[in-house]
């Protein structure tokens, strides 16, 4: 029987973003921290913290190369050597954009090609039973469709919806086609868990909105109904009534838990002129997580967080919510510090290349093991065992 799912992960966001010039650039967290270079010493790392489950994946954009073409020569090495360890991935296939030749994430046709990698790695890697499709869908579409920020820079509803639907549709898909080669596939999917607070009364249907769109990608990948406001604009936005209709009729929820990531910037405060400004930590891991939790019903893991500002206590703060939970009768898997190693670059959304580190991670990038670090596998080390098995999931995993 397996334990407590303890976890981590590798950075490796890869957007691109809007250059002075008019142009764009690619980031890529996993150059910058230097991943490429000194994997195997991360992955060693990982191991010797006592981390048996990690959110880990190949660079997508640089992997596939065009329609049915695959460069699998990282991955193989890669995955091997995770393999090897007694690492157990949680595989990260998309992770904030796409290969140059797709376009962005307003591109309709991404969504199958994106299922024929699904299937392509999952039929090379059919060892890997635990997957990420697509990493924190609203925060991409927001980001990239609504803020005009990352990958398409756009800043309408339309854009948005085009942007959420065809994530969802990507993830869907990729999940059906997965199953097609390994029918004991889990999916652990990672959310950003949002909460949206009225700052007078005059804004209170404005947050309520918003509090209802935060869950569309949960909502249309598990095919939960919307409500009549929301279908509505949905609607109004260029989703069809067969495109809403398709998601209502996969039913994919009994492969899935639900990832939940939670950071002090998920919360917002939404003003009567219609700007959203960050609230800082007001409701917190344990409310937002069971207001999840209350409309889906399936089990819980706490997939990301961290902090570069006192991240000991953060991690012991974030623990307690977790735990508190559980004992509450959430059936909770798992927790996650993302990531492994310092980040760069995060404190401006990677929109500018400062080159600025982030201290946030286990270890630092000169891959000594930072005090958050030592922290947490004395936790992992304490409560591994204790914690019992929820699901049959857990059984899976290595």
């Amino acid at each position: 029987m397996a334990s407590f799912i303890f976890a981590t992960g590798i950075e490796n966001s890869y957007p691109t973003v809007p250059t002075r010039d008019g142009g764009r650039r690619r980031v890529d967290e996993m150059e910058k921290t230097c991943h490429y270079k000194r994997w195997r010493e991360d992955f060693h790392l990982t191991k010797e913290l006592g981390i048996q489950f990690l959110r880990y994946g190949p660079p997508y954009y640089r992997t596939h190369a065009g329609p049915g073409k695959y460069d699998w020569d990282f991955a193989d090495e890669t995955f091997a050597a995770l393999r090897k360890l007694g690492i157990a991935p949680i595989v990260d296939l998309c992770h904030f954009g796409v290969p140059d030749w797709i376009g962005d994430f307003q591109n309709a046709d991404w969504p199958h090609y994106f299922a024929e990698y699904a299937r392509a790695f999952a039929e090379r890697f059919r060892w890997v039973r635990l997957y990420t499709p697509v990493n924190e869908i609203f925060v991409t579409a927001t980001f990239s469709a609504k803020n005009g920020w990352w990958n398409e820079a756009l800043t309408s509803e339309r854009a948005f919806v085009a942007a959420m639907k065809n994530l969802c549709k990507a993830n869907v898909l990729a999940m059906k086609r997965i199953l097609e080669v390994q029918p004991e596939a889990i999916f652990i999917q990672s959310e950003s868990s949002e909460y949206f607070h009225a700052a007078e009364p005059d804004c209170a249907n404005n947050a309520d909105f918003l509090n209802e769109m935060r869950f569309l990608p949960f909502d249309l990948s598990y095919g939960y109904a919307v409500s009549a406001e929301m279908y509505q604009y949905l609607l109004e936005n260029g989703m069809t009534r067969e495109e809403y209709l398709w998601f209502q009729s996969s039913h994919l929820r009994q492969y899935c838990v639900m990832g939940n990531d939670y950071y002090a910037a998920n919360e917002h405060m939404v003003h009567c002129d219609g700007s959203v400004t960050g609230s800082g930590e007001i409701f917190g891991y344990y409310v937002i997580t069971n207001q999840y939790y209350g409309r889906y019903r399936i089990p819980v893991m706490h997939t990301e967080t961290n902090t570069s500002d006192n991240p000991v206590w953060w991690l012991q703060k974030e623990w307690a919510n977790l735990h508190r939970l559980k004992v509450d009768g959430v059936p909770v898997l798992g927790f996650t510090w993302y990531s492994l190693q310092d980040q760069v670059d995060w404190d401006t959304v990677l929109r500018e290349d400062n080159g600025n580190v982030n201290h946030c991670g286990l270890v630092s990038l000169d891959r000594q093991i930072n005090p958050v670090g030592h922290a947490y596998r004395d936790l992992a080390a304490k409560w591994r065992n204790i914690l019992p098995m929820e699901s049959s999931v857990l059984s899976l995993c290595v």
